[in-house]
């Protein structure tokens, strides 16, 4: 369980540094007393990156770590509607999430992959 709280330990602390929420408008844009006001659906994108130290060969355990390192994104993915909603999202919906896992070895580099996910969800602003 050693690597699985590693996972979400680096996971959790590369995705608050490296998450980036673009909302791209979907409906018309209003202006109001309080400023622009959003009027139908926003799309936000959000990406992580980060890397897990360990065997990135064929064997079991290699096996089981890309599947944490998965499941870490996927877990994540699941999550940020909540988030979304206690900051800015009335409603929300995923759209889609992708996760790439990439080995990385050699003399002078630690042995273990990068991980990088992307998730894109469709809000209703509050």
């Amino acid at each position: 369980m050693k690597i699985r709280s590693l996972l979400v330990s680096a996971g959790t602390g590369l995705l608050v540094m490296t998450a980036s929420a673009m909302a791209q408008s979907l409906g018309r844009v209003e202006q109001g007393g309080g400023g622009l006001r959003q009027d139908g659906p926003v799309r936000v994108q959000t990406s992580i990156n980060f890397f897990v130290a360990g065997p990135s060969g064929d064997s079991e355990e290699a096996q089981k770590l890309r599947e944490r390192a998965r499941r870490t994104v996927y877990e994540m993915a699941a999550r940020e509607c909540d988030v979304l909603r206690e900051v800015l999202a009335r409603d929300c919906r995923m759209e889609s999430v992708n996760t790439n896992v990439n080995r990385q070895f050699g003399p002078q580099q630690t042995e273990g992959f990068n991980i990088s996910g992307s998730m894109s969800f469709q809000i209703t602003l509050k």
